[in-house]
C-alpha cells in the first residue's frame, strides 16, 4: 500500500472519534498520511519509514489501567512528533512529566494564549489568542525534562508543549475539529515548517501511482473483472483500471431488476458509449424478482440479493477465458475499519463487496481506491475528466429499491417506487437541491389509507419522501426542503402515479434513525 517515493505521515490511533478528520486535514494539505493502531511494533514503523508521526487523541487515561501505550523508543526515532490531546499527556507521560485528572477538566471550546510563536504556533503571532476545541479531563502538571510550554489557557497552564531539539510537539486541544479556527495553520506549521514536508499528494499523482501499480499486479496476458454498479467507487475504480489494462478489463453490470427508472440504459450510454468501456450487461431481474417473492423480512431480502448477485456475476466471469484478477472500490475507511484502534469493528454491511468471490474463483484482487477518502476518489474522478452527475449522484443502496419498497416486491410495486422516485428526482434538479442534499429517495410504504380521487373513494398505499443532509453518511439529519418544492411533488405523485393515495415526509435524524428505511 505504501510507495517508497512518498512521504508518509504516520497516524498512531488511540482511539478518538476524530482520527479519520486528523488523515483527511493532512491530506487535504497535499500530505500521505496513514493510520495505523497505535500498538504498531518499532519496527514496522521503521519499516514504513515516515516522515513524522501523529499520536491522535483517545478517551483513555495515561496512568489508567491497561491504557494504551506505544513503545517510548518512538521518541528516539529522530522524526517529528504531533501528540493531539490524549497523544500530547502520553508523551509527556512517557517521558518523564506528570499527567493528572484535572479538577476541572475542560471540554468543548476554550482559548488557547500563544506565549511562543515557534514550532506547530509558527504561523501564528505571540500573544494571538486561539479559539480551540478540547476534550479531556486530564492535564499535565509537570513538563518532562527538555520541554517548554508555548500555549495556556485559564485553567491548563501546558495547552501546547514543545521539545524544539527532539522536534516534539503536544497539544491539548484538537486542530483537526472545525471549531479550532487556525487549525490549518497548527498542522501546516507541524508538516511544512517542523518536518519540511512537500505537498505532493495530488489526484494526479495519485492517478499516475495507481494505474502504474495496478500494471505491475496484472500480467501482461491476463483479465480482469469489475462489477459495474453505476455507483461512484465501481464508477472510478473501473476508468482508472481501464487506463491501466485498456480492454483487458470488462466490466460486469448485473442489472437485478431494483434499479430507477432507466437507469440500468444511463449507466450503459455513460460507460460502454462515452467511455468506451468494456461492458457486458446481464438483464437478472427475472431472477432477482422470482427469488424474492413473497419475502418481506429486510434481512433476507439482503442475503437473497447478495446471494444472487454472487451467482450471476459467477456465471459471467467464468465465460471470461483469461480472467485472473477481481476490481473491487474499496475504499480506506474500510479498510480502517478493518485495522483500526479496537480491532476489526462490526463486520461492514454484508452487500458493500462482491462477498467471498476472489477466493471461489481464485481471482487476485485489485483495489484500486483503497487509499482514498471518498471525497478524494471524487477529486480523482474528475481529474480522470468523469463527469459531475457521475462523481457526484447520490449514494444509491446495493439492494436498490428492494430495501425502499417496504413489505413484498412485485413488478407492479416496484413501477410505483420508480415513478414516485422519478417525480422527486425530477423536481429537486429542477428546484436546485438536488446537489444541497447528501441523499434523497422516496419510500413505499405497506400502509393503505382512504382517499378521495375525483367523486370516487380510494384505498391505496404511502409514498414516505427522505431527504437527508450528511458529509459521510455515520451521521445524517433531515433536510430542511421548501413546503413548495415538497407540495408539487407531493401533489404530482399522488395525481400521477396510480397506486398512491399519500405523501408523508419523514423528518427523523441518524441516529436514531437510519438514513435508508431497511
Amino acid at each position: 500500500m505504501h510507495h517508497p517515493k512518498r512521504d508518509l505521515v504516520l497516524i498512531l490511533d488511540f482511539g478518538s472519534q476524530y482520527t479519520q478528520l486528523i488523515a483527511r486535514r493532512i491530506r487535504e494539505a497535499g500530505v500521505y498520511c496513514e493510520i495505523h493502531p497505535y500498538k504498531l511494533a518499532l519496527d514496522e514503523i521503521a519499516r514504513l519509514a515516515p516522515r513524522a508521526v501523529v499520536l491522535s487523541g483517545g478517551p483513555a487515561s495515561v496512568y489508567g489501567d491497561g491504557a494504551p501505550h506505544v513503545d517510548p523508543g518512538l521518541f528516539s526515532i529522530g522524526v517529528p512528533i504531533l501528540g493531539i490531546c490524549y497523544g500530547l499527556q502520553l508523551t509527556a507521560y512517557l517521558l518523564g512529566g506528570k499527567v493528572h485528572r484535572s479538577s476541572e477538566g475542560e471540554y468543548g471550546p476554550a482559548t488557547v494564549q500563544v506565549d511562543e510563536a515557534s514550532g506547530v504556533f509558527s504561523r501564528l503571532a505571540a500573544g494571538d489568542s486561539l479559539e480551540v476545541w478540547m476534550s479531556h479531563g486530564d492535564q499535565i502538571v509537570e513538563l518532562p525534562p527538555g520541554f517548554k510550554a508555548i500555549g495556556a489557557t485559564g485553567t491548563t497552564p501546558f495547552a501546547a508543549i514543545a521539545d524544539e531539539a527532539r522536534q516534539i510537539y503536544g497539544i491539548q486541544f484538537h486542530p483537526e475539529v472545525v471549531h479550532t479556527r487556525r487549525g490549518k495553520e497548527i498542522l501546516d506549521a507541524f508538516l511544512f515548517d517542523v518536518a519540511k514536508l512537500s505537498a505532493t499528494w495530488t489526484p494526479t499523482s495519485f492517478i499516475e501511482d495507481a494505474i502504474a501499480a495496478v500494471q505491475a499486479k496484472v500480467g501482461p496476458d491476463d483479465q480482469a473483472v469489475l462489477g459495474l454498479s453505476g455507483g461512484v467507487d465501481s464508477s472510478v475504480a473501473a476508468i482508472l483500471c481501464q487506463r491501466a489494462l485498456g480492454e483487458r478489463l470488462v466490466c460486469i453490470f448485473v442489472d437485478n431488476g431494483l434499479l430507477r427508472d432507466r437507469e440500468g440504459d444511463q449507466v450503459i450510454r455513460m460507460f460502454r458509449d462515452h467511455f468506451h468501456l468494456k461492458v457486458i450487461r446481464v438483464d437478472a431481474g427475472e431472477r432477482f424478482l422470482g427469488e424474492l417473492a413473497g419475502v418481506t423480512d429486510p434481512e433476507k431480502k439482503r442475503k437473497i440479493i447478495g446471494r444472487v448477485f454472487i451467482e450471476v456475476f459467477e456465471e459471467e466471469a467464468k465465460k471470461i477465458d483469461r480472467a485472473k484478477f477481481l476490481v473491487q472500490g474499496t475504499l480506506y475507511p474500510d479498510v480502517i475499519e478493518s485495522v483500526s484502534f479496537k480491532g476489526p469493528s462490526s463486520v461492514i454491511k454484508s452487500h458493500h463487496n462482491v462477498g467471498g468471490l476472489p477466493e471461489r474463483m481464485n481471482l487476485g484482487l485489485v483495489e484500486p481506491l483503497r487509499e482514498l477518502f471518498k471525497d478524494e476518489v471524487r477529486a480523482a474522478g474528475a481529474a480522470l475528466g468523469m463527469p459531475r452527475e457521475v462523481l457526484w449522484r447520490h449514494p444509491f443502496p446495493g439492494p436498490g429499491l428492494a430495501v425502499r419498497c417496504l413489505g413484498e416486491l412485485t413488478p407492479e410495486r416496484l413501477a410505483v417506487l420508480r415513478a414516485a422516485e422519478a417525480i422527486f428526482d425530477e423536481e429537486l434538479r429542477a428546484a436546485g437541491y438536488y446537489d444541497r442534499v447528501w441523499q434523497s429517495f422516496c419510500v413505499l410504504l405497506p400502509v393503505r389509507s382512504v382517499g378521495v380521487m375525483g367523486d370516487e373513494r380510494t384505498y391505496d398505499e404511502t409514498i414516505a419522501l427522505r431527504a437527508v443532509e450528511s458529509t459521510d453518511g455515520m451521521t445524517a439529519d433531515w433536510a430542511r426542503l421548501p413546503h413548495e418544492l415538497i407540495g408539487k411533488v407531493s401533489s404530482r405523485i399522488i395525481n400521477e402515479v396510480r397506486g398512491v393515495n399519500r405523501v408523508v415526509l419523514d423528518v427523523s435524524s441518524k441516529p436514531p434513525a437510519t438514513i435508508e428505511w431497511e
